[in-house]
């Protein structure tokens, strides 16, 4: 299990984290565009260009973010420029932690299959906090 910070970001995520490697070093584990996006995603020109998602291992934990896509969501501010990302072992753990945020809270993108090949969800609890849940495993 892990819990990484996730930042979300007006199209400056790409150079918070060249700023961020440059304090911190070592290497983008992955860095894609929303250009990267199957075209059922229907992501705007404007968009394409924008940091879909990027992840930089610091010590033990791993910095994640992603520029907000306009045609998925609207700006972000300070406060609600972050999330907590959850590393479930398996996808019944996964299931059962979405499950219990998301109670009395409010269900962003329900658990699932994605295209990058994880499985996972998000969802704000009932304080306002905005949690990814995934999975990489295969394993129920």
């Amino acid at each position: 299990m892990t819990l990484n910070p996730y930042l979300s970001f007006n199209n400056e995520c790409q150079e918070a984290f060249e700023f961020y490697r440059s304090v911190f070093g070592g290497e983008f584990i992955t860095i894609q565009t929303f250009r990267d996006a199957p075209k059922e995603f229907e992501v705007q020109e404007e968009d394409l260009d924008r940091i879909m998602h990027v992840s930089l291992p610091i010590g033990s934990s791993v910095l994640m973010g992603s520029d907000v896509c306009t045609s998925f969501a609207p700006p972000r501010v300070a406060g609600n420029n972050f999330s907590l990302c959850y590393g479930a072992e398996t996808k019944t753990h996964a299931d059962q932690v979405f499950t219990k945020l998301s109670d009395g809270g409010k269900i962003i993108m329900p658990m699932g299959e994605v295209f990058w090949g994880s499985y996972y969800g998000k969802c704000t609890d009932k304080f306002g906090i905005t949690w990814d849940i995934m999975s990489e495993h295969t394993q129920a």
